[in-house]
């Protein structure tokens, strides 16, 4: 409906007009187990909610608008009087007219459960038939659970009830008690829709306490929860999880000076999740894939770590001071990232954390900065469907990159001075980017104007390139950095960089012998502390990861990495030279050939498994989306051939052994290699040390069905050994992976025709659908795909149109032919939702790049 998609002229005027003094909010949730829903109505589909809303207007006699996403509403009393719900209430918004100076709303509503991830999600476990529910409201859902005003800045604070079925625990953001049948929590403080949250059901739950002595020796203590569903309670590390959160509480606590301020901290791990988890005040929910049912690397616990710490970050940045408009969305999520990080390798023992932000966090920026929708860190917000769409690597990782740069620009004491006189300056309120910029700009004694202009105002990402002039001596007559920026975004960026020198030493170790720190601005830059050293082998512009670009290498430092990559030391300096040549892949400079060896000859030395497993997904994509077509048959054989390799070659048991295991399984394509992983399957052949769990059997059994080797039967024996949420979701994935004509038109169907799937299974059918190895069998549907894609979005929900938009692109149709079917629906819908055109610009800058890299792949054949 047209009033779904509040603009952000709609909301400053509301603002303007109202202030929110309280909510009381009482859901009836026994209809979940298809109990009677408290008002007759029986059934799982939809529960009851009331809500009291009191709120006061700044011009008595003005007229405004509630915000309620409900199937029906079944009374609407403004201030004692009632309304004819049939006239107030168009489905999304609740006319109010005629407002007094101070108000109370009462809706009676009937919403509706979600199987999207949107509003109170509700999941039924295959395995024991229990019910779960929870709450997800990012960017403004919480009107599809309650009658609210959905906006960042109208805070208020919440008092929750809630009747749920017997048996059940309920939570919210406040303590609760269970009386006379009722969940009844304590008033939150001043909060924004967005962060409120419910979870209930029979969830396992375990109990922990954080404790902590205040300088001014006041003894906090902070209940902590943890919970998930009890099919995962077996391999729950509930521990670890304590552990993480007590070092982070530790951490903030040391470096912000301003105590939690939300009571409790409960962490549940919730079952279909859209995000990756999300910082409720009190009730930090995650996706459950965050608990390992199998044996997976340290980098997935350092991800989780990471990730509860960046929620954790949110109870300050975001939470406790809130962006006034989703503008700034950056304001809390860039600081949530790089706090996230910054902890991580402050207060845990993932030391080496930035070395994944080098090289996962700031791979995601770098691709999100180099597409035509990329925007300033401050961007242009006009309406809650571009909000959603910018949760991308720009507000998180490019954000978060930059505020490193920030830290090195003012000094971390400055920074963190800065931030602890913006929590107490603005507790509990809503901000823009000037108030932090005053607060650094008192502590730091810098002028920001020109820095915010340069990093947070303008779009796109620069390259470095070192330029080495040799003297007749041999050593560095002069070494200079030249600052290049794209045609579209022609900024040049004043950066902090460390400028590393490194050679090789007497045992063949390529070793950083000099560095120098520099501010590069401008277009050439002479970093003249390093003339008269010797001369280089490898010059790394950007050595410790400063800050934010893309390192480019002269001739003798490529040719280095291209002979003796392996033999640097540094693994943040090798991650990061990884990432380069990744780059120059994408930016067609480098033939996917040519990375897919470096992989295959380099990548067995990789000591850090977490740049390993990225370096894995990177030689994927490599043969994927940039190899020439004529050689991807050769791309694939070498890579299935080398990850067997280094599988045979790996020490049993070791992180090593896992990760070529599952690269070996995705790259198998030749017979042999398919006789493997049955043989591994069924046990006939065992890898000494590599325990084939459940995880690993489906992993192994995907290429098997992509290939015609495991069908329907073999699939549902699996399901019969795994019958849980994760078996059935794998099963589908690879039931869809089968190449029939019959079961990609079954998939297509379920997806697009239906809304039958919940959305972790329309994500896992979409990756199943998508093969490789089937591209001839998914061309029909490239021309399907533009003729759907504006029905799906205008009939489905935002994170399912963006799913299936996304995901269906015909990117593996890698011709010109649907470069121009993508340019000619661009062309034909220029009245499309802004929102699904950018997507589809994105897909089809995307299969530009890919269509550059082949003919940059081609040429190198």
């Amino acid at each position: 409906m047209p009033g779904e998609n509040l603009t952000r002229d709609e909301a400053r005027e509301r603002a303007a007009l109202l202030s929110v003094d309280g909510y009381e909010v009482s859901l009836d949730l026994r209809s979940a187990t298809g109990g009677d829903g408290g008002d007759g109505a029986a059934g799982p589909h939809t529960f009851r909610s009331v809500t009291t809303l009191r709120f006061r207007c700044a011009e008595p006699g003005a007229s405004s608008f509630a915000d309620l996403i409900a199937p029906s509403v079944t009374a609407v009393s403004l201030n004692g009087r009632d309304l004819d719900p049939g006239e107030v209430f168009d489905g999304s918004r609740i006319l109010l007219e005629d407002l007094a100076a101070d108000n109370e709303l009462v809706v009676d509503a009937r919403c509706a459960y979600s199987r999207t991830g949107e509003g109170m999600h509700r999941f039924v476990d295959p395995e024991d038939g229990e019910v779960y529910l929870y709450t997800q409201y990012e960017p403004a859902d919480a009107r599809r659970v309650f009658a609210t005003f959905e906006q960042p800045d109208l805070k208020a604070p919440y008092r929750f009830e809630v009747r749920a079925p017997e048996g059940w625990t309920v939570w919210s953001n406040g303590v609760g008690e269970l009386a006379d049948g009722v969940w009844r929590f304590a008033e939150t403080k001043p909060i924004s829709t967005y962060i409120t949250c419910v979870v209930a059901g029979p969830y396992h739950y375990v109990t922990d306490t954080y404790e902590r002595e205040l300088p001014d020796g006041t003894r906090l203590e902070i209940p902590l929860g943890a919970m998930c569903r009890k099919g995962l309670a077996p391999h729950f590390d509930a521990d670890d999880v304590f552990l993480v959160t007590k070092q982070g509480l530790d951490f903030f606590h040391d470096h912000v000076d301003y105590p939690y301020p939300f009571g409790k901290y409960d962490q549940a791990f919730v079952p279909e999740y859209n995000l990756g988890a999300m910082e409720n005040p009190g009730l930090v929910t995650f996706r459950e894939e965050f608990i390992f049912r199998g044996k997976v690397t340290q980098a997935s616990y350092e991800a989780r770590a990471n990730v509860i710490l960046h929620e954790m970050a949110h109870m300050w940045f975001g939470d406790l001071v809130t962006m006034e408009w989703w503008d700034d969305l950056w304001l809390k999520e860039s600081f949530a990232d790089f706090m996230g990080a910054f902890s991580l390798v402050g207060a845990t023992r993932f030391t080496d954390g930035w070395i994944t932000f080098a090289n996962r966090r700031k791979a995601w920026a770098y691709r999100a900065d180099q597409l035509p929708s990329t925007h300033p860190i401050t961007a242009d917000i006009r309406d809650l469907q571009d909000a959603k769409l910018n949760f991308d690597g720009i507000t998180y990782a490019k954000g978060a990159s930059v505020l490193k740069q920030l830290v090195a620009y003012v000094g971390q004491d400055a920074f963190l001075e800065g931030s602890r006189r913006y929590f107490k300056r603005h507790a509990y309120g809503n901000t823009r980017l000037g108030d932090l910029l005053s607060v650094l700009e008192e502590t730091s004694g810098r002028d920001m104007a020109a820095w915010t202009r340069s990093w947070l105002q303008t779009a796109g990402v620069n390259s470095l390139t070192p330029q080495v002039l040799l003297g007749a001596d041999g050593r560095v007559e002069e070494l200079a950095v030249v600052q290049e920026a794209a045609e579209s975004h022609p900024e040049l960026r004043p950066h902090r960089v460390a400028v590393g020198l490194y050679r090789r030493t007497g045992d063949g170790a390529l070793e950083r012998y000099a560095r120098a720190e520099a501010d590069v601005d401008g277009a050439r830059t002479v970093v003249a502390e390093l003339a008269g050293a010797e001369a280089p082998e490898l010059v790394l512009v950007n050595d410790d990861d400063l800050t934010y670009c893309k390192i480019r290498f002269d001739e003798t430092s490529l040719a280095t990495l291209r002979a003796h990559l392996g033999a640097l030391t540094d693994p943040l300096a090798r991650a990061l030279c990884w990432s380069a040549l990744w780059n120059m892949t994408r930016d067609a400079l480098l033939p996917a050939r040519e990375f897919v060896d470096l992989v295959l000859r380099f990548g067995g030395r990789e000591s850090d498994i977490g740049v390993l497993q990225m370096l894995h997904a990177w030689a994927e994509s490599a043969l994927v989306h940039y190899a020439a077509p004529a050689w991807r048959e050769t791309g694939g054989r070498l890579l299935s051939e080398g990850a067997r390799r280094e599988l045979e070659a790996a020490a049993p048991g070791s992180e090593q052994q896992l990760a070529w295991a599952r690269f070996f399984a995705r790259s198998a394509g030749a017979p042999g290699d398919l006789q493997l992983l049955r043989e591994l399957l069924s046990g006939t052949v065992t890898v000494d040390g590599l325990d084939v769990d459940q995880e690993l059997r489906w992993a192994f059994l995907e290429p098997l069905a992509a290939h015609g080797l495991a069908d329907e039967k073999a699939l549902a024996e699996e399901l019969a050994r795994d019958d849980t949420a994760s078996g059935r979701r794998h099963q589908v994935r690879c039931l869809a992976a089968r190449p029939s004509a019959e079961v990609k038109a079954r998939a297509w169907q379920r997806v697009v025709e239906s809304d039958e799937l919940s959305n972790a299974l329309v994500e896992a059918t979409i990756a199943g659908f998508a093969q490789p190895s089937q591209r001839e069998l998914l061309a029909p549907y490239a021309e399907k795909y533009f003729a759907v894609i504006e029905r799906v979005w205008t009939e489905r929900s935002i994170q399912i149109g963006m799913d299936v938009v996304r995901g269906l692109f015909p990117d593996l149709r890698d011709s010109p032919g649907t470069l121009e079917a993508t340019d000619a629906w661009l062309a034909a819908h220029q009245d499309a939702a802004p929102a699904l055109r950018r997507l589809v610009l994105e897909a089809r800058d995307d299969l530009a790049r890919a269509l550059r890299g082949q003919a940059c792949d081609a040429a190198a054949g």
